[in-house]
């Protein structure tokens, strides 16, 4: 318990130096993104990859929850399918 709030004081702390406000809510988007990567047990780097890779090819915006961690399987989907 007491990582998971060191955690916490990181990211508050690293928020202060984000440059604006918006950066501040992408860089929590990010830590959203790899936090629950680390809870489906998914590599981060991995799955973070392949879903910017996806996105900027055109996935469609209908099959968006096919690319949420607790569902993602690296390389087995595509935007046509």
């Amino acid at each position: 318990m007491e990582r998971r709030l060191r955690w916490v004081a990181l990211g508050r702390k690293n928020f202060l130096f984000a440059g604006s406000d918006k950066g501040a809510e992408r860089l929590a988007i990010a830590y959203t993104m790899t936090g629950s990567c680390h809870m489906n047990g998914v590599n981060p780097l991995a799955y973070l990859t392949d879903v910017i890779e996806k996105l900027q090819s055109g996935w469609p915006k209908d099959r968006l929850d096919e690319l949420l961690p607790n569902v993602w399987k690296p390389g087995l989907a595509t935007s046509e399918g």
